[in-house]
């Protein structure tokens, strides 16, 4: 019998358009059978949030537009731009 499992792709783009520029992502295996971690790659798995959906990744969350609390428009924060893909892989 065949199990299903997920593999989580969080990209953090430059813009909340899939098409611009990926400048962080992690990688999650439920499969068991890769144990990414923070700082294994020095280039991002896709220019753009697009090149994952067209490698087969499904968006399945896209972190909501927030504006700047006035005054802090230029204050170094969170990544806001946050987009969780998901695989479904055998296992």
């Amino acid at each position: 019998m065949t199990t299903t499992r997920q593999q989580v792709l969080v990209l953090y783009l430059d813009t909340s358009a899939l098409d611009s520029k990926v400048v962080g992502w992690a990688r999650y295996d439920g499969t068991g059978s890769a144990r990414p971690t923070t700082g294994d790659s020095d280039e991002p798995p896709y220019e753009t949030g697009v090149g994952a959906l067209e490698d087969g990744w499904r968006l399945f969350q896209a972190s909501p537009l927030v504006p700047p609390y006035p005054g802090a428009e230029h204050a170094t924060s969170f990544l806001k731009h946050e987009f969780f893909f998901e695989k479904l892989v055998p296992r």
